[in-house]
This record gives structure tokens, C-alpha cells and sequence, in this order.
């Protein structure tokens, strides 16, 4: 089979949505059977990516993928073809934060999801999301039957682990991108009315996010090994996201036997299973209740979270994929 896969996000995206790509991608491409062509266009800059999103992929892509002869067409995000093609197009919903909460976003990203998101995603063979969480909401906002939609879930990479270098100090960890639905200022407080210094990893993102405050440390963008580090010196991960696709980091710290705070009634609280202390994001006392009780309870969650990270494996990501692929063939 071959097969095309959009690999032009990574030349923007450094976090989740890039971790899901390459790690599928390093699995796929050793997959005997499997030829895997890389389809980008363009580079990181605001013009070249609106570029891409009204022309490359509309326009552009569906020629390349006639071209090159391929079997199905893999888009990595929603952006994709308008219409439907003559090869089979995939299309992955990472989450759609976007329509459940479009303040949180730049003008753009807003724009571009009332005219095109719900084409694009209606237009395709089928929809790969990256948990039952995404594959649900994908059904009822952009009205796509269940059985179009395939789940493709994130993995943990190896470096994260439970034995390796473990970062000094006592302190919480909260992982992500400066950005509204992150609940950074909820997650500082409640840091803080647990007494507990709160560092912080993640680029700077867009909405006026910051991370200041006593007690609060933010380190921006760090090595996957130092984030190992930080994820094992830390007495529980802290991630009361607003609204996540997947929740990458929590999958991470279980991996590392971290223990998990993060919200309840979300992807975050599925991935995490019983591996997870789950509170309201919406209230910082709650939040800080669930530090204490994660501490309290640490061995207990440790020893879930080390089996249920277990289930995330890129092995398993790429065999539903291809699954997916396969289907979309038939």
C-alpha cells in the first residue's frame, strides 16, 4: 500500500499534534508493505501557513497525491481537501477546541473553522481521531456517523520512563503551551494554596497567557530528556486543562510514575483511567484538594499509571492506521 502522509504541520507545530505525527510516522515507515510518502509545502511563516491552508491543501495536495500514485491520503489535521478525491483522503481530528471554545484562539485559526473545518472533515473517506472523546465530539459537532470514525490514539515515547536522571527540588509540574484552555492561572493558584512551588514547561503561546506569580516557575520549551526528569522529581503532575483532544502529558507522567492530577469529564480523564486524581478545572480549591489527595495516595497512583501508560505504544497507534487505511480502501 502506498500511502501519503501530510507532514507539513511540523514546520509550525512542536507540541502534541507533532508528537502524534512523528511518532506515527517512525512506526509506519517499518512496517513492511507500507510505503510512506512524506507530502509538505512551505515553511513557519504566517503567510506561507495561511498559504497552505487556502491553497496547497485544497488545490495543490489533491494533485501531488494523483501524482505520486497513492493509495490513500493522510491528513494529519483537519486541514485537507474541500472535496471528496479520487484517492481515499484521511483526515485526523486532534480535538476541536476550536468550535467548543473559539475565544481561546487566534483570529485566524477561528476564520478558517467556520468556513472550511466541517468541509473538510464531511469530505473525507474517513476520520481518524485520537481518542473516543475526540471520535464523539467529531460525530456531534460536525455531523460524521461513528462508524466513519477510526481512533488513532497518541503513545509514549521511550525516554519517558520511570528510572532515569530525576530533576532536584520539591515541587508540581504542569505541562503545556501558554494558551487559554490550559488553565494556567487556576493551576498557579491552586499551587499556591497548597504551598507548593509549580513549574511550568511550554512554549509561549497566544491570548496573553503569562506565568508569574511566587511560587511559580516557568521554563519554557525543554528537551524530552529534561522533561523526563521534571515529570520524575515531581510530586504529581498538575493538567486541569479546559478542553484536550488527548492529553499528552498525562500519558507521559504515567509512564514516568508520576502521579496525575487533571480534569474529570474529559479526554484526560479516559486516557488516565484509574491512574488519575480527577477535579473540576473550573475551581482551584478542587484543585488543590486533588494535589493533596494525589499525594496521599502516590504509590497507589503510581502503580496505575506505570500499567495504564502501558497501553500507549506506537506499535499499537500504527496498527489502527493502517486498519483505517485499509477501510478506506475497501
Amino acid at each position: 500500500m502506498r500511502v501519503g502522509v501530510d507532514v507539513a504541520p511540523l514546520v509550525q507545530d512542536t507540541a502534541g499534534t507533532a508528537r502524534w505525527i512523528t511518532g506515527l510516522l517512525g512506526e509506519l515507515e517499518l512496517r513492511e508493505g507500507l510505503e510512506v510518502c512524506r507530502l509538505t509545502w512551505g515553511g513557519a511563516g504566517r503567510l506561507t501557513a495561511v498559504s497552505r491552508d487556502v491553497v496547497w491543501y485544497p488545490f495543490v495536495l489533491p494533485r501531488q497525491a494523483k501524482g505520486r500514485r497513492l493509495d490513500v491520503l493522510h491528513c494529519t489535521v483537519y486541514r485537507a481537501p474541500l472535496r471528496q478525491q479520487r484517492v481515499p483522503t484521511i483526515v485526523t481530528v486532534h480535538d476541536l477546541a476550536v468550535l467548543r471554545q473559539p475565544e481561546a484562539f487566534p483570529a485566524w485559526t477561528r476564520l478558517y473553522a467556520r468556513s472550511t473545518l466541517r468541509r473538510t472533515i464531511r469530505a473525507a473517506r474517513r476520520v481518524v481521531a485520537v481518542s473516543e472523546f475526540s471520535r464523539r465530539e467529531t460525530a456531534e459537532l460536525c455531523g460524521v456517523d461513528l462508524d466513519r470514525i477510526d481512533v488513532v490514539p497518541n503513545a509514549v515515547a521511550p525516554v519517558f520512563r520511570p528510572a532515569g536522571p530525576v530533576s532536584a527540588g520539591d515541587y508540581l509540574l504542569a505541562v503545556g503551551t501558554l494558551e487559554p484552555r490550559k488553565n494556567l492561572p487556576r493551576a498557579i493558584e491552586a499551587a499556591r494554596i497548597a504551598g507548593v512551588e509549580l513549574r511550568v514547561v511550554g512554549a509561549r503561546g497566544w491570548g496573553g497567557v503569562d506565568v508569574v506569580g511566587t511560587g511559580v516557575r516557568w521554563l519554557g520549551r525543554v528537551t524530552d530528556e529534561e522533561l523526563a526528569a521534571l515529570y520524575r522529581g515531581a510530586r504529581c503532575l498538575v493538567y486541569p486543562s479546559l478542553y484536550e483532544g488527548f492529553g499528552i502529558p498525562v500519558a507521559e507522567a504515567m509512564a514516568c510514575g508520576t502521579p496525575v492530577v487533571t480534569s474529570r469529564d474529559s479526554a484526560m480523564a479516559e486516557v488516565a483511567g484509574p491512574a488519575a486524581v480527577l477535579v473540576d478545572p473550573a475551581d482551584p480549591y478542587s484543585i488543590a484538594a486533588g494535589i493533596e489527595e494525589a499525594e496521599a495516595s502516590a504509590d497507589q497512583l503510581r502503580r496505575h499509571g506505570l500499567e495504564r501508560a502501558r497501553l500507549y505504544t506506537w506499535s499499537r497507534a500504527a496498527d489502527a492506521a493502517v486498519a483505517s487505511y485499509e477501510r478506506a480502501c475497501a
